[in-house]
């Protein structure tokens, strides 16, 4: 099944998104894809000069490798991708999934374990190389969508092919209007929270690290976050699916976690000192993602929504907070889904999900 749209998506993510020069080795590692797929971003990779190496993954197989993963083994492993990915100047990943919850029965120590011995890889990748991570399109992804198999593939490539340049200059006066600010304040059903972003940078995702893309992150003074805030998209994570995530704070720690699956919420929070911490907090702004689906590269992008991440601060943004956990915990404020408004040092930057100083209009869906 070869489809343009294949040729198109791997152009975007060679030339545009990693910027590959002549030369520059490429890694590219394909999860449960259609082998057309990968044979098309190896060729749009030779066609810019550059290298590909591919490396095919098979989600059973690891979960098969993971249920017993030992020690001794995953030192191996870390070692020789480590040796590896040290030779790549730059790193694509598309994954797929024939089923989002094959991981479920992992033991989470196993997952833990894993995530700890790759985790030198995984920085390896992140701080080192020119990276873009995307999910691809599949019927179990359809179907959390709530969509048939056909029309979940056209929006998938009608988001992920976006000319993401032409937000550029509002998500450049976005990020100028976060940097000047100090204190924030969200209002909405069953949320009411504060806290300050004083003297952190903010970061552009426009297209250069995920796809689909579209959100301006910083994060939150560590121990500055006060009140209550209730997510009103849904979220999967480690495998589990949550709904109705409520978190209430005292001096940058959340104090009181509730959700569907209160007990399994408030573990993955136990997980390190940090994991109680906020290490993100971002505004999401994609024109063509209305709906959540339980996939977290499109529910955080949502038009109309915010972030807020208990865990690890990224580096770019970094508020000094270091977990294993790292939730991105999605509210969405237009009027649809309950509106509220977003105050920056007191001033109403967003209301019911949308941008109000006429700079950032282009952020704003049609």
């Amino acid at each position: 099944m070869h489809d343009d749209r294949f040729d198109k998506l791997a152009k975007l993510l060679v030339e545009y998104s990693i910027r590959l020069k002549r030369n520059e080795t490429v890694l590219i590692e394909a999860f449960d894809i259609p082998d057309e797929m990968t044979i098309a971003l190896i060729r749009a990779v030779r066609k810019a000069g550059g290298v590909p190496f591919a490396q095919t993954y098979y989600t059973r197989v690891n979960r098969a490798l993971a249920l017993e993963a030992s020690d001794r083994q995953l030192n191996l492993m870390a070692s020789h991708e480590l040796t590896r990915m040290k030779k790549m100047n730059a790193y694509i990943a598309v994954r797929g999934s024939n089923n989002i919850t094959e991981l479920s029965d992992v033991p989470p120590e196993k997952m833990k374990l894993i995530g700890r011995k790759m985790r030198r890889v995984q920085d390896q990748r992140v701080k080192k190389t020119k990276w873009v991570v995307l999910r691809w399109p599949t019927p179990s992804m359809a179907q959390l969508a709530g969509m048939s198999t056909e029309a979940f593939e056209d929006f998938y490539f009608d988001v992920c092919t976006l000319d993401y340049r032409k937000l550029l200059p509002g998500m450049k006066a976005l990020k100028r209007v976060i940097e000047k600010t100090d204190r924030v304040q969200i209002k909405g059903p069953g949320t009411d929270l504060r806290f300050s972003i004083k003297a952190i940078p903010a970061v552009i995702c426009g297209g250069d690290r995920n796809i689909p893309d579209g959100e301006v992150f910083t994060s939150p003074v560590k121990d500055s976050v006060e009140g209550h805030v209730t997510f009103n998209a849904p979220s999967i994570y480690q495998g589990i699916a949550f709904d109705g995530i409520r978190l209430e704070f005292k001096s940058g720690k959340i104090a009181d976690a509730t959700s569907n699956e209160t007990q399994k919420l408030n573990k993955i929070l136990d997980s390190d000192p940090g994991a109680r911490y906020i290490g993100e907090f971002s505004l999401g702004f994609n024109p063509r993602v209305f709906q959540p689906m339980r996939d977290i590269l499109f529910d955080e992008k949502i038009a109309g929504s915010f972030h807020f991440t208990p865990g690890q601060a990224y580096e770019e943004a970094d508020n000094g907070n270091r977990s294993q956990v790292h939730w991105d915990m999605v509210s969405i404020q237009r009027p649809d889904y309950g509106g509220g408004e977003i105050y920056f040092d007191g001033r109403l930057l967003r209301k019911n999900g949308k941008f109000l100083p006429n700079k950032l209009h282009s952020l704003n869906w049609k």
